[in-house]
């Protein structure tokens, strides 16, 4: 075969470009273990600041640990560390045992004697289906999704390699694998959370009890005081093996932290973070992490608030994780309605964050009807008004309206807040759509009291108003009052109501002839 000198030169440019592609590709995966290098990543992809909601799962051998508990008890989370707090052994402030100890008593026996192993060993995942899962997460709106890998009791919810403490040794399945097959078969981008940082002082008042059993280490951590607050080498070692193993074989898009880490050394941060986004070059990926309190600098990751949010927006995008009622599993749960659900959500995108919802399982791995109902309800508000929340960005002004939290930061929700319908929120889209969701059911009229004419918050025509779900003509003045909106008729949905105003855009003539008439 001969080849021509066109046919050399181009062969030649393709090998060139594959070479340059190859080079490119290397430099990109090039994050170092520092501060420094790691601030060049993009630490806010697109697809999640386009997101604004997704759902996790907390479920695992402890949700069983509250069956049989008195509904109208309340009973700390953390089970694995309060089941040991006696009181005596383990000091409370008002020298009593906890609830969870008293329960845990009852149930299965002396902690010293019964201890958290008994938990995991009656773990029957029975009722888990990965399908009706991804299902529901879909039709919840959520973009993106996926387990609660490990919690602070250092169980792996994934077919591990990495510790003999996991969901397929003690319950026979691999949720972790199920869940992202079917959360990316549904076009939902796959996360795992990991709160296993926090173990080496969950497990401490077993360690005060003792009667642990040497090779049971693995799960405890090795002996070590309450108040200690410097894991062993043997922890670092462990810890890291857990995270590494569950980002090489499941390429999630979105590690999630709880808090503690920022307790562990910087060695190990920055460690994690250069190999998670350096795997995210190498599978071309724009991955994201998640953290609690100083565990990153900003630069590098994503702030998240626990049941929390700030009280005005934030430049830099954010997270909120939060749980309709506890945790894990609770007999008779209690959860917040729909309405206080996606008002909060609303209330998060207007200052530039996004929602991270819990969704408690029944022990058996199913969904409790209460929280289907939630995330059916959900799904169904943002199917009408999700062009107001997805791929949104903060406006001048995040909002108008009595309703205001009074500081920001982590559980804020405890705090009780109604939203009425002179709250409003106001997102956009580019220069051209502005998008103002009043927060409870209209009265005859709404004003927009930030779009009047005597504040220079709008430089805009408006040009179009519509009620997103609505075909119905909408009538409106806009003068010294604000944007007045008459209400239409009929409203497409129980919940809160987004308009869609669209404007001209914003313009700028010339004004002042030549740009050098001012020369003298």
């Amino acid at each position: 075969m001969r080849f021509n000198n066109l046919s050399k030169i181009i062969i030649v440019l393709v090998i060139f470009q594959c070479v340059l592609q190859t080079e490119t590709r290397a430099q990109k995966k090039k994050f170092k273990a520092n501060w420094e290098s790691l601030a060049k990543v993009n630490e806010e992809p697109n697809w999640f600041q386009d997101a604004k909601f997704g759902i996790y799962a907390h479920w695992g051998p402890v949700s069983n640990a509250f069956v049989g508990g008195d509904p109208e008890m309340w009973y700390a989370g953390w089970h694995g560390m309060k089941m040991y707090t006696d009181g005596k052994v383990v000091p409370t402030k008002n020298g009593k045992p906890s609830t969870n100890y008293k329960h845990h008593l009852k149930k299965y026996g002396d902690p010293k004697e019964k201890g958290y192993i008994e938990i995991i060993e009656e773990f029957k995942p029975t009722g888990f289906n990965a399908k009706e899962w991804a299902r529901l997460f879909k039709l919840s709106g959520a973009k993106f999704a996926g387990p609660v890998a490990m919690h602070h009791d250092n169980f792996a919810m994934w077919d591990a390699k990495s510790t003999r403490w996991n969901s397929m040794n003690y319950g026979g399945i691999d949720p972790s694998a199920a869940l992202k097959k079917e959360i990316e078969a549904n076009g939902m981008k796959f996360m795992g959370s990991f709160h296993h940082a926090f173990t080496w002082q969950y497990f401490a008042p077993a360690h005060a009890h003792g009667n642990i059993n040497p090779k049971d280490y693995d799960l405890y951590t090795s002996p070590h005081a309450l108040d200690s607050e410097t894991p062993d080498k043997r922890f670092y070692k462990e810890w890291w093996a857990k995270l590494k193993e569950f980002i090489d074989e499941y390429q999630p898009d979105l590690i999630w932290f709880d808090w503690w880490l920022e307790n562990m050394t910087e060695e190990s941060r920055t460690k994690f973070l250069a190999y998670y986004y350096n795997k995210g070059q190498e599978w071309g990926k724009d991955v994201a992490v998640a953290y609690k309190e100083t565990t990153f600098p900003s630069s590098t990751a994503i702030k998240d608030y626990e049941r929390g949010r700030p009280n005005q927006p934030k430049k830099e995008v954010w997270l909120t994780d939060t749980s309709p009622g506890q945790w894990f599993y609770r007999p008779g749960a209690k959860f917040k309605t729909p309405n206080e659900l996606i008002d909060i959500l609303i209330d998060i995108v207007s200052k530039n964050g996004c929602m991270l919802l819990n969704v408690p399982p029944n022990p058996d791995g199913s969904i409790p009807e209460d929280m289907a109902y939630l995330l059916e309800e959900m799904g169904a508000w943002l199917a009408v008004n999700g062009e107001s929340v997805y791929g949104t960005r903060p406006w001048a002004i995040f909002g108008e309206g009595p309703t205001r939290l009074p500081e920001g930061g982590h559980k804020v929700e405890k705090l009780k807040i109604e939203y009425k319908n002179t709250d409003i929120r106001y997102v956009k889209k580019g220069d051209k759509l502005l998008y103002a969701t009043v927060m409870d059911k209209p009265g005859e009229e709404t004003i927009l009291k930030t779009l009047s004419t005597d504040i220079g918050a709008l430089n805009s025509k408006i040009e179009k108003i519509e009620l997103l779900g609505s075909s119905d003509k909408i009538e409106w003045v806009r003068d010294a009052r604000g944007l007045v909106i008459k209400t239409p008729k009929t409203l497409p949905t129980k919940y809160a109501h987004s308009y869609k105003i669209t404007l001209e855009g914003y313009k700028e003539n010339n004004i002042g002839g030549a740009v050098d008439a001012h020369v003298d």
